[in-house]
């Protein structure tokens, strides 16, 4: 099927046109239409419910595919607010940027309480339907490596299990030598007078950012201004609640491998739980959360 087969449609109409339609029909919906539901030409409903194909006959894998699924849809979501984010940072528009980082920030919340439709699942629960699923690993998503890349946390060889999927491993290569939404962050202190070396604004982007002394100090005296006028300060305060939202989704991912799972190693290869552990080390936005030991 064709993406644009895809294409939401519908027919405009208007608060009048509504109106008029409920008063004529008595305020029932109406029941009849020349071509299909609207609501399914628009939401593809029908579509979606038909990508559910498990593997075995075992009813808890259904909610082990489905919530996978849904889990994929909040990752492209996310990316697509934070993508505006940037957008927005690039133009110096940093109070339109609070909206888009606040419905980042609950679609990450919501994402988040996927994890709790798989507290049921423990190791035999888990071991019914496993081995029929290979060597197929949530590690291999990779739009969830969009959204790591995307928060600054780069790692270049996570690319190459997609070589064989041309489209799918340029986006990524591309997303890996972009500047992460932090990047931005940095070039727009840069741009608002604090003094940041030039090599943190031109410098390899497909490296993860170490910490730096001089942004730190840039969040810190940006949060001695504590007036509604100071847009910078709301910003931190936005990122870092998708930060932290972020944070507790990677550690609810870890509890659930560890519930389901024990220490055993990954469908993907990888060590498993020590394998997320390390990844959790690894911090989102870090100078906003070291300033604050000197605010």
């Amino acid at each position: 099927m064709d993406a644009s087969d895809l294409r939401p449609t519908a027919r405009p109409s208007s608060e009048r046109e509504r109106s008029e339609h409920s008063e004529g029909s008595g305020g029932t919906p109406t029941l009849e239409f020349a071509e299909g539901v609207p609501y399914d030409r628009y939401v593809h409903a029908s579509t979606l419910h038909s990508l559910q194909q498990t593997l075995s006959d075992d009813t808890g894998e259904m909610s082990f595919l489905m919530i996978s699924q849904v889990m994929e849809l909040y990752f492209g979501l996310t990316r697509y607010e934070l993508r505006e984010v940037q957008r927005l940072l690039r133009e110096d528009d940093v109070w339109g940027t609070l909206l888009p980082l606040r419905r980042a920030a609950l679609h990450i919340e919501a994402l988040n309480a996927g994890w709790h439709g798989l507290r049921w699942m423990t190791p035999a629960d888990f071991n019914r339907f496993r081995d029929l699923l290979g060597d197929a690993s949530g590690f291999q998503s990779a739009m969830y490596r969009q959204l790591e890349f995307l928060l600054g946390l780069k790692t270049a060889s996570l690319i190459r299990p997609f070589r064989r999927q041309p489209d799918v491993h340029a986006e990524l290569a591309g997303a890996l030598r972009s500047p992460s939404l932090w990047d931005d962050v940095i070039a727009l202190l840069a741009r608002q007078g604090h003094d940041i070396p030039a090599d943190l604004l031109h410098r390899d982007f497909t490296e993860e950012h170490r910490s730096h002394p001089v942004v730190e100090a840039a969040w810190v005296e940006i949060y001695r201004d504590a007036g509604p006028d100071n847009h910078l300060r709301l910003l931190g305060e936005a990122l870092t609640e998708v930060a932290e939202q972020f944070g507790d989704w990677r550690y609810q991912h870890l509890k659930s491998v560890q519930r389901a799972m024990g220490a055993k190693a990954g469908s993907g290869g990888s060590e498993g739980l020590g394998w997320l552990q390390r990844s959790m080390a690894r911090v989102v936005f870090p100078e906003l959360w070291s300033a604050r030991t000197f605010m």
